[in-house]
């Protein structure tokens, strides 16, 4: 099998990052009040590159998570799984893929039971800066409500 274009898309991620977090308090209710917080997290690269794990810890909040992603090679499309500390279990995934460097990532979820689109939007600004985004569809991705950006800075920049 051939190497997939799609193998390389991630490997900008990989490394240790601070984050900055600004997520919405309360979604899909027409809030605009946001909470911020700190992150820092590691990304390493697993089964040969055609998959990726980030750890998150909250620097001033206590928060820890995984992102999970993994490679479908003969799509060359990204399943990303996203599971907190709290409830142990992966949440339901979102696929998609790069193009023109910005990576954008769709799923089915719930939000307070009901039934929501979820879209994930990942692109590297630079070498040392990248940025992420969530929002939220109720109505099948007529509209979104961005709930959550986080901004990554990798931290050996940070000491330059």
């Amino acid at each position: 099998m051939s190497e997939s274009p799609a193998l390389h898309d991630f490997d900008f991620l990989q490394g240790s990052w601070s984050v900055h977090n600004r997520r919405l308090l309360e979604r899909l209710n027409g809030s605009d009040e946001w909470e911020e917080f700190e992150t820092a997290v590691d990304s390493v690269p697993l089964l040969d590159g055609r998959g990726n794990i980030d750890t998150y810890r909250g620097v001033d909040i206590p928060m820890t998570a995984i992102a999970l992603r993994l490679l479908d090679q003969a799509t060359d499309q990204w399943w990303i799984y996203w599971s907190n500390g709290t409830s142990g279990q992966l949440d339901s995934p979102v696929c998609g893929r790069f193009v023109d460097e910005v990576g954008e990532f769709y799923g089915d979820d719930h939000h307070n039971e009901v039934p929501v689109r979820v879209r994930f939007v990942w692109q590297r600004v630079d070498d040392d800066h990248a940025e992420w985004t969530q929002a939220f569809s109720p109505d099948g991705g007529t509209t979104w409500e961005t709930n959550w950006r986080m901004s990554f800075v990798r931290r050996s920049a940070m000491s330059r």
